[in-house]
């Protein structure tokens, strides 16, 4: 049987629970070769607690049944590390929804966490062939294994008989079984970071002699920053390099090497990686380019980099990168092609970006703000911005993290992480244009086409402080890392200059702060005075946040002036900015200790009152998000999901060809038992009446009608007055396409011939009550997007709104608070509250319709688009006048769902 009978998506890398990685993926014929040997290397324990008994070796018939599996009643998924199979786990069906589990792992690798991860895969698998239960026979003495089964998260029930026990697992989700996955992922993740930024030697391969060459510029560099362990240059031809003894290759090196930074030709690298693997390297910085960024065939080959890196156990930052960095004294580590790396701090800073990190590391410098730890993933084709946030999470000496995105290598996971990440450590995004090298911020390929305001409101739903340019990143950081978070937008003023004082209340008002009225102190104000009122300012207990404007037109005595700004700051525990005399950054003046890097007390200091107002506004909104519970999705009453289920199979079973349904009991080619398989096929548009009722929304009855004596005897089955309209989705979008409020046959007659003369004479017509008045009409929609997964938006349904594209936008499920805010997201909100004449609507019945729609996105992957509209927002309820649905059949899981792998 061949490999391409199971789905591609049954394939993955996966990091484990030391940080390494494997590959798992179906067993195959060809791996009979590749079992024998595995099987040699297991030790006698490992094949009794397998076997119940001894075995020394496996028979060719045996080899034969297990490497040849249906991929449906039989599943065998092995774990690979370079080209050995080191685990394989299967499951062999007995009964319709039940299959016996089983699992082997090498010796040497047990411990690592390749039982779980692999377990996790098999459960998928399991479960798309219509299996619910795994059962497992282990024997007593065989603790690692139930504690495997145990550990998962699974329900799990377990009786000894007959001298072994029988553990039997429920293989539906559960909200434990996701924690568990989570967890070990965060883990996993954070560990194979954290093998990189601390490594205990270092190879520099390609490190020639030729003065400014990219190999010698990140040995220097190394060595500059006084690398606590062992440097190797690695060079075919010479003997030393930047006076230290060099290595033909990295196997001859004589001791360990836990990072190698490569800078050698595009064309050179898979070898050196493979000389990498043998060498038992744990992590690579590849520098040199010539990979994705080139085009075509630089994408394959940067493709084929990270294939066999990650098949070898192997993390990879790059290629095309500036490098990793990391402050903390016990490391030392410069590994990047810049020579200015800034001092120790609290932030930690990731860029994809290579050829910008350089500018960006030095602008970190100038403004005097230390950092943790530093990366430049450069094409990202391995290492991303998603496994720092889970490092810098762990991370104790990182308390706020700034990051320079040009893409989201997988945004739906990065927004789970933010959201979380948020709640204990602030993180900074730069908006940044498109890139070759994944999906472009604010350019998603799908059908969604996300618009900037569409990423933006996702950010903010994670907490994310997204800013406009790199200046603002440093402004928002600075802030963040020296100062208290606001208690809320009350900002008060300190100021040496009238003028400078109203531009601050100005750029306040602007923001959305609440300016206290300034207090001017005049061009003679010295330490006294500044120290004086910048207490009593932050004394009033109506003050969350103070600005400090020292602008002297006569050089003063600026130090004791900032030695009082800063004293009075950390006695009061509100935060505190300044304009000290046009100085940006964190100037040695205004540190608590001017000789050392800022700590938290610093002053930061900008070049303008608008900057620091500007950076000011965008921690007060982070710190009123923190405020905010973190909210889970409700539980919903008259849900039936497994009704819903059914309406989606039964609408995907019709060839998309020919839309007739396939013989009733045929199963799709290959399979014998299960659900079908989903091919990608599609799409298919149907009515999502019936669909929403299994969510319990009801849409408002409707009846399409072709000629005005069928739409009189609708209006007379649906009761007087009607309404009648357009019923193609893009003809209603039209104004002018309803008439509104017939009472009667004739006016319906005189309506329909009207629309007909209108539309045209084949035009299909639709009939519906009229629904109580008045009410605000809004648009809901669902979007399958292939990044971020499914995503509810929102916006009024008035002209005016849908051409000036005012929608709000969340990631499904959504919470009660996800639907709050995203009804308030919207500029034209204030017509649901009361505001312009309008009276106020039931916001809280059009929240919970949101949060229904969120969990039908969530429940069902099939559903590719989802429209409501128009959505009318009563004054006590909520009505569905329209809704439609657009069903395709999932090519695999979506992208932060299913079990752990890398992106």
């Amino acid at each position: 049987m061949e490999a391409t009978q199971y789905p591609a998506h049954w394939e993955a890398d996966v990091v484990l629970a030391d940080g390494g990685t494997a590959h798992v993926r179906p067993i195959r014929p060809a791996d009979a070769d590749r079992l024998r040997a595995f099987y040699s290397r297991l030790s006698a324990e490992s094949i009794y607690f397998r076997y119940f008994g001894p075995r020394p070796k496996l028979s060719d018939r045996e080899v034969a049944f297990f490497t040849n599996v249906d991929y449906v009643d039989r599943v065998a998924l092995i774990a690979t590390i370079g080209t050995e199979m080191v685990a394989v786990v299967r499951y062999d069906r007995v009964d319709p929804a039940e299959a016996e589990v089983a699992f082997l792992v090498e010796d040497a690798h047990q411990g690592r966490g390749v039982a779980s991860v692999m377990l996790e895969h098999l459960a998928a698998t399991a479960r798309e062939r219509g299996i619910e239960t795994f059962i497992a026979d282990v024997l007593p003495a065989n603790m690692r294994m139930m504690g495997v089964l145990r550990q998962v998260g699974y329900t799990a029930q377990s009786r000894f008989a007959d001298g072994v026990v029988r553990m039997t697992l429920d293989l539906t989700p559960t909200e434990t079984s996701a924690e568990v996955t989570a967890s070990r992922e965060h883990r996993a993740e954070a560990r194979s970071i954290a093998r990189l930024l601390t490594p205990g030697s270092v190879a520099v391969i390609g490190a020639s002699r030729e003065p400014g060459g990219v190999g010698q510029t990140v040995l220097r560099n190394l060595l500059a920053a006084d690398f606590t362990g062992p440097v190797y240059p690695v060079h075919r031809e010479v003997r030393a390099v930047a006076g230290v003894r060099a290595y033909p290759s990295v196997k001859d090196i004589d001791g360990e090497v836990d990072l190698a930074v490569l800078a050698v030709p595009a064309d050179s690298v898979i070898d050196v990686v493979k000389e990498c693997a043998e060498k038992g390297v744990r992590g690579l910085v590849v520098v040199s380019s010539g990979f994705g960024e080139t085009g075509q065939e630089g994408r394959a080959r940067q493709d084929e980099l990270a294939r066999i890196a990650r098949a070898y156990g192997l993390r990879v930052v790059g290629p095309n990168c500036l490098g990793i960095a990391n402050t903390d004294p016990s490391v030392r580590l410069n590994a990047t092609l810049a020579a200015t790396v800034p001092g120790r701090g609290r932030v930690g800073f990731f860029s994809q970006s290579g050829a910008l990190g350089t500018a960006l590391l030095q602008r970190v410098a100038q403004r005097g703000i230390g950092i943790s730890s530093f990366v430049s993933a450069g094409n990202r084709a391995d290492v991303s911005g998603n496994d720092l946030l889970q490092y810098w999470e762990e991370d104790e000496a990182t308390e706020v993290i700034l990051l320079y995105l040009e893409s989201l290598g997988n945004p739906r996971k990065f927004t789970r992480l933010a959201r979380r990440i948020s709640r204990r450590k602030p993180i900074v995004v730069v908006k940044s244009g498109g890139t070759t090298q994944g999906v472009p911020i604010g350019h998603s390929a799908s059908a969604l086409r996300l618009q900037d305001s569409a990423l933006s409101s996702l950010f903010e739903q994670a907490g994310v402080i997204r800013v406009d340019d790199l200046i603002q990143l440093f402004d928002v950081g600075q802030l963040l890392a020296c100062q208290p978070l606001p208690a809320g937008p009350r900002v008060g003023l300190v100021s040496n200059s009238d003028a400078l004082g109203l531009l601050a209340v100005d750029a306040c008002v602007s923001a959305e702060l609440e300016p206290r009225p300034p207090v001017n102190l005049g061009a003679t104000a010295g330490a006294a005075e500044f120290g004086t009122a910048l207490a009593g300012v932050l004394a009033d207990p109506d003050v969350d946040a103070a600005v400090v404007i020292y602008m002297p037109p006569i050089p003063g005595d600026s130090r004791s002036v900032a030695a009082e700004l800063v004293r009075v700051s950390r006695e009061a525990g509100k935060p505190v900015l300044a304009t000290f005399e046009g100085q940006l950054g964190m100037p040695p003046e205004l540190r608590t200790d001017p000789g050392a890097l800022p700590a938290r007390g610093s002053v930061p200091s900008y070049a303008a009152p608008e900057e620091a107002v500007r950076a000011l506004a965008h921690v007060v909104r982070y710190a009123v998000w923190r405020k905010q519970p973190p909210g889970a999705p409700p539980e919903l009453d008259h849900l039936d999901t497994e009704a819903a289920r059914a309406i989606v199979e039964t609408a995907l079973a019709v060839d998309p060809a020919t839309r007739e349904p396939q013989a009733e009991g045929e199963e799709p080619a290959g399979l014998r038992t299960g659900p079908p398989e989903r091919t990608g096929a599609g799409p298919v548009e149907i009515d999502a009446t019936e669909l929403l009722a299994c969510y319990g929304l009801t849409v408002w009855p409707s009846e399409v009608v072709a000629t005005p004596d069928e739409a009189v005897a609708a209006a007379e089955r649906l009761g007087w007055p009607v309404v009648l309209k357009a019923a193609d989705p893009e003809a209603a979008k039209r104004a002018g396409t309803v008439r509104l409020g017939l009472t009667s046959a004739a006016a319906v007659r005189h309506a329909y011939a009207d629309l007909a003369g209108q539309l045209g004479a084949d035009v299909v017509l639709a009939v519906q009550r009229m629904a109580p008045q008045p009410a605000v009409p809004t648009v809901v929609n669902v979007l399958e997007d292939p990044a971020f997964g499914p995503v509810v938006s929102f916006g009024l349904g008035e002209v005016t709104a849908r051409l000036l594209r005012d929608r709000g936008f969340r990631l499904a499920p959504l919470t009660g608070e996800d639907a709050a805010g995203l009804v308030r997201s919207v500029r034209a909100a204030p017509l649901l509250f009361g505001e312009y004449g309008y009276p106020p609507v039931a916001v809280g019945a059009l929240e919970e319709l949101l949060v229904r729609v969120g969990r039908l996105a969530n429940d069902l992957p099939e559903v590719s688009r989802l429209d409501l509209d128009p959505v009318l927002v009563g004054e006590s309820e909520v009505l569905v006048l329209g809704a439609r649905a657009v069903l395709r059949s999932p090519e695999g899981p979506r992208r932060d769902g299913g079990p752990r792998r890398l992106a």
